[in-house]
């Protein structure tokens, strides 16, 4: 297994339910061949350009442990969300 970084913004407005199903998102994802580690709320700050209508987000941070095939369903479902304006997955490689 690999060390993986996601940060996510999400809406502003974006309250504890909405970011705990993101997070269970994450989880359900990695299922049994990974784990997910550390969670770092950033909270609410300003964007460099408006994404969607929006100048501020809502950030978080989760590192976690992955096989690399999961990576690319990982890619889609976050795609797909509604609640998640932007997203970036990095490998931690030392």
């Amino acid at each position: 297994m690999r060390q993986y970084e996601v940060m996510l913004i999400l809406p502003p407005d974006v309250e504890d339910p909405t970011v705990q199903g993101v997070l269970d998102k994450i989880a359900q994802i990695l299922g049994d061949n990974g784990e997910v580690g550390e969670v770092t709320r950033w909270g609410r700050r300003r964007l460099a350009h408006v994404i969607e209508r929006q100048s501020e987000g809502y950030y978080l941070i989760v590192n976690f442990k992955s096989d690399p095939d999961l990576i690319v369903e990982m890619n889609r479902i976050l795609h797909l969300a509604d609640d998640v304006l932007r997203f970036k997955v990095v490998n931690k490689a030392a």
